[in-house]
């Protein structure tokens, strides 16, 4: 049952909550779409909901009416924190405020499992946040989250294709990702620039293949960082870049966006197994 709460832009005008772009801040007013997102997170009667960045609240009162009994919000926006106060005293005891700053938020220690993060995410930090729970995605069971369109390209990119990258390989080694919708700009206030792609990540219960996160974000940012190269030659900063591609058993004339993700995997496998023999980072 929702609860009686006023409408959002009466919310907004009362709280001078005008969207600040230092922030990246672009509100949903769309209920439809609010809800939509929450609908695509599952069922929200288990474990905790985190959601970054609720801003005026129109996803918080979505995941709420859908069933969720913890949403843990962080917001670093005060006249935002008021507002989320009144959604709190709405729903008695299920909605937890966090007044933090997201990238300084460990996520995989909030709340109780199972994990669910749920958001609209501030653009401009969006690809920091989502790098940053890859590295605990055995935490969260699922992620349901809005970017920019381009963002998600990549993320759901195969090899071969023009956004393939970086992004596409460690999200894929450790989730399965897909795009559900778009959602046109002018759904938002202020409209943002770009289209927004809501996409759903689902950490795999063990990755792709063999690796440590850390060394293939070594490897791919080597092969990535001169995409145009062979990696004969774009892997040259690593080290033997031969004798890598020998033991990872791919070819020195190929291209960054010419291997798959177990590819790379079997190349972080090979850059650890020359460290431990030599003894050298």
């Amino acid at each position: 049952m929702s609860a009686e709460l006023p409408p959002l832009r009466e919310v907004i005008a009362r709280h001078g909550l005008d969207a600040r772009k230092s922030l990246g801040q672009h509100f949903l007013f769309d209920l439809n779409l609010t809800g939509r997102i929450a609908r695509a997170a599952g069922d929200l009667s288990v474990g905790t909901v985190i959601e970054i960045g609720p801003g005026p609240g129109g996803l918080t009162r979505a995941l709420l009416d859908a069933g969720a009994q913890r949403v843990i919000a962080v917001e670093r926006d005060d006249r935002a924190i008021a507002i989320q106060q009144e959604i709190s005293d709405a729903y008695p005891g299920r909605l937890e405020i966090m007044a933090a700053d997201a990238l300084a938020v460990d996520c995989a220690a909030l709340g109780e499992a199972p994990r669910k993060i749920v958001a609209n995410l501030p653009y401009n930090i969006s690809t920091v946040l989502l790098l940053a729970w890859l590295r605990r995605a055995d935490a969260f069971e699922r992620m349901v989250l809005m970017f920019q369109k381009e963002v998600v390209d990549r993320l759901v990119a195969e090899p071969r294709s023009p956004h393939y990258g970086r992004l596409s390989v460690i999200t894929q080694w450790r989730c399965e990702v897909r795009a559900l919708f778009n959602v046109d700009r002018r759904a938002f206030t202020p409209p943002p620039a770009v289209t927004s792609t809501v996409a759903e990540i689902v950490p795999r219960a063990t990755p792709l293949a063999p690796a440590r996160f850390e060394t293939l974000e070594r490897v791919t940012a080597a092969a990535f960082g001169q995409r145009r190269k062979m990696l004969r030659s774009s892997l040259r900063q690593l080290g033997n870049a031969e004798a890598l591609l020998d033991v990872a058993g791919l070819p020195g004339t190929a291209r960054a966006e010419e291997i798959s993700v177990e590819g790379f995997c079997a190349l972080a496998r090979a850059l650890d197994e020359k460290a431990l023999l030599t003894g050298l980072p």
